[in-house]
């Protein structure tokens, strides 16, 4: 049913070249304790003259969100971090900031570091330093560095010449989160063919945001040539923003001319004009890759049409099979769109007719782990935002799972969770329960592999899910209480691909607004993952950053739906009445937009008059504490049939932040309208703030302000 919708070129290397490094001498400059960032050492001189520029990137940005430590005798952890296609390695290091154990013998215990298994420093362990912060640059060999490269830090570790203890708590060193690698970079020439796309506009080894500029010819952003030409775009930033993923994407805009020192896509017809840019003859819906006029080392993708229909075509076939293409050029003769979607159908969402598999949703090597400190298997899990369950026993989840049975009974479990909310805790049986005797009728039956399987049922509590959550399996696997006995880290654990979830049996319905559920699943937009009953309503002379909200918003939307936005219709103010059936995504601010002005009875945000001064001002209508206490009982599902009481208050500033206001469409009850209020100087924050997770589930209500790097709803 309906909702109810109110209520990332490597350079490979030979043995006589790795032999040669070998014998070079490593140089490490060591500093006793870790410096402040303005007195940080000078890089060792092999890495400070090597060209191009310098990037670093610290461990978040590496993908670890935590400090590190290492435990045991052998403590490991890997990091990764790739190279993009059209970069060139010339000098890498890795700033280290570390802190030992103050327990460790020196003489047996230190740090090593590896880079794609070849070992590029030992850190000594120091009795004066020990368990104080220290700091170490270790420059890092070019020739090492592939497209997909890891850092493997291992601690050897020990305490005593005697019997050890595995888990004794001196066994241990940490990795500070600031520690960060330095990539210098030089760009790297690349061939202009299709078959590379979407290399290197984007590029799955970058792991940093990606920033996609977009070029549009010179007209006023109301023509009819430019308006096609926004459609286009919206295309192409959907699927640019699936293909971003995690990491997001944002979409510059250049009006006229091309930007300087970047790849970049290019929107035109042939009355486009662009500084610089002499386009070919367009003899129908055509992809073409040409070098930048200005430097040969960067590209721009042309999209090009004749007309609005074919603009669009382009936009469309390079979106929906961009592998398709070869050569620098191509004319798309026809282009058959895919059927319309149906409700709730999105690539990336859980399927709401039938049970989900998890290989589905993971790729196969996840659900298999190894070693008494295994990782944990996490299963990402977008759910349709007006899934309802509410009275629900949860979301039924049908788990199958394999581990190498315990030699006796013990503490050992398998540990489930929905993000931080804890489910539940499996035991993990031993294989003889009473005695070691054959015929014990209580023996675990096991596989011809020596594993058990295992089956049950569980349900996934609501409130514990969101639209984007995730289920993580953590096997906890109880170590023996030996001091001199080797362990054998011969255990093993998995989750069977097979196992479902399901939530087939829900009804689709949400109480509205709901900017959360706009936030974090692009409803109601993506209700239908192809945008088909979505319009967006720019001003009717839309400015620059109307524009970058705009793409970034579908590059958002196209990140949660796995889906393009092939059908969106993107318009002015002065025709919305035509768009009633639809929901509306309305941009601008509260001096271009006039449709602020003209529903401002329905906004919870709206403009003034002018004062004498010259001031206007904004006014927001503010809840009672009564209705704020009403909701956080009964959540969503509000009473109509009690007294409202609401305050409204006015503010005379020149306003830095930005708005999201949801409300009912004034054009038709049933449809929702999401403004997005955002001027020049707020509107970088506004976007942050929608690809930063941790500012994206403040986000919530009917309304939420954005200011810098705050969200209040």
């Amino acid at each position: 049913m309906r909702a109810a919708l109110f209520a990332r070129t490597g350079v490979a290397f030979g043995v006589v070249a790795l032999l040669a490094w070998a014998a070079a001498p490593v140089d490490i400059a060591w500093a006793q304790a870790r410096p402040a960032a303005s007195a940080v050492p000078a890089l060792p001189a092999a890495v400070a003259a090597a060209s191009g520029d310098a990037r670093t990137l610290d461990l978040t940005q590496l993908g670890l969100h935590y400090a590190i430590k290492l435990r045991g005798f052998s403590g490991t952890v890997g990091i990764p971090f790739s190279v993009r296609a059209d970069e060139l390695v010339t000098g890498a290091s890795l700033r280290l900031n570390y802190a030992f154990s103050p327990s460790l013998i020196p003489a047996l215990s230190h740090i090593k570091v590896s880079v794609n298994d070849v070992e590029v420093a030992t850190l000594p362990y120091g009795t004066a330093e020990a368990g104080k912060p220290q700091a170490v640059d270790i420059p890092i060999d070019r020739r090492l560095i592939a497209d997909f490269n890891r850092i493997n830090i291992e601690l050897v570790a020990h305490y005593t010449n005697e019997c050890e203890d595995p888990n004794h708590s001196s066994l241990w060193a940490t990795i500070d989160a600031s520690s960060a690698l330095t990539l210098n970079v030089t760009p790297l020439k690349l061939t202009s063919d299709l078959a590379t796309l979407p290399q290197p506009f984007f590029d799955r080894r970058d792991v940093r945001r990606a920033s996609i500029p977009f070029v549009f010819a010179g007209a006023s952003p109301s023509a009819p040539t430019t308006t096609a030409a926004l459609g286009a775009a919206g295309i192409v930033s959907s699927w640019l923003g699936g293909l971003a993923g995690y990491r997001g994407a944002t979409f510059p805009v250049t009006t006229g001319e091309l930007p300087t020192a970047t790849h970049a896509i290019v929107f035109a017809t042939p009355d486009s004009g662009i500084a610089g840019l002499t386009l070919p003859a367009i003899k129908g819906p055509t992809l073409t890759v040409v070098d930048h006029p200005r430097d040969p080392a960067f590209k721009l993708l042309l999209v090009m049409g004749r007309n609005a229909a074919e603009l669009s075509t382009a936009a469309s076939a390079l979106a929906l099979n961009s592998r398709a293409f070869t050569g620098a050029t191509s004319t798309i003769a026809d282009l058959q769109l895919p059927a319309p979607r149906k409700p709730h159908d999105a690539p990336r969402w859980i399927s709401s007719d039938r049970a989900v598999m998890l290989g589905e949703l993971a790729p196969g090597p996840v659900f298999s782990v190894s070693g008494y400190t295994p990782d944990v298997v996490k299963v990402d899990l977008m759910i349709p935002p007006d899934l309802f369950t509410w009275r629900s026993r949860g979301i039924p989840l049908d788990l199958h799972y394999r581990y190498t049975p315990r030699v006796r009974p013990d503490q050992s479990t398998l540990n489930l969770s929905v993000n931080d909310t804890f489910i539940g805790s499996l035991p993990l049986r031993a294989a003889n329960m009473a005695s070691d005797a054959w015929w014990n009728v209580f023996a675990l039956k096991l596989l011809p592999d020596g594993s058990a399987l295992h089956s049950t049922q569980l349900h996934l509590p609501p409130l514990a899910m969101g639209s984007r959550s995730q289920l993580r399996m953590h096997y906890y696997f109880e170590q023996p209480r030996t001091t001199c006995t080797p362990v054998l880290d011969n255990v093993r654990g998995g989750i069977e691909p097979t196992s479902t979830i399901d939530v087939s049996s829900f009804p689709h319905y949400i109480a509205m607004p709901e900017l959360a559920a706009y936030a974090n699943g692009g409803f109601p937009f993506s209700r239908l993952a192809d945008l088909a009953e979505t319009a967006v309503v720019l001003p009717d002379r839309a400015e620059r950053g109307d524009i970058e909200t705009y793409l970034a918003l579908m590059g958002q939307i196209g990140n949660v739906t796995g889906y393009p936005a092939l059908r969106v219709t993107v318009g002015t103010a002065s025709n919305v009445e035509q768009w009633a059936d639809k929901d509306l995504l309305v941009l601008g601010n509260l001096k271009n937009q006039p449709l602020f002005t003209q529903w401002a009875a329905q906004m919870p945000l709206r403009r003034g008059p002018a004062t004498a001064a010259g001031q206007s001002a904004e006014q927001f209508h503010i809840g009672s504490w009564f209705e704020d206490t009403l909701n956080l009982i009964q959540g969503s599902r509000q009473r109509e049939d009690l007294p409202t009481s609401t305050t409204q208050m006015s503010v005379f500033e020149e306003r830095t932040d930005a708005v999201l206001a949801g409300f009912q469409s004034p054009l038709r009850a049933g449809r929702s309208v999401v403004a997005v209020v955002a001027n020049e100087a707020s509107q970088p924050a506004l976007v942050n703030a929608l690809l930063t997770p941790e500012l994206l589930q403040r986000i919530q209500g009917s309304m939420s302000i954005v200011r810098a790097a705050q969200v209040s709803s």
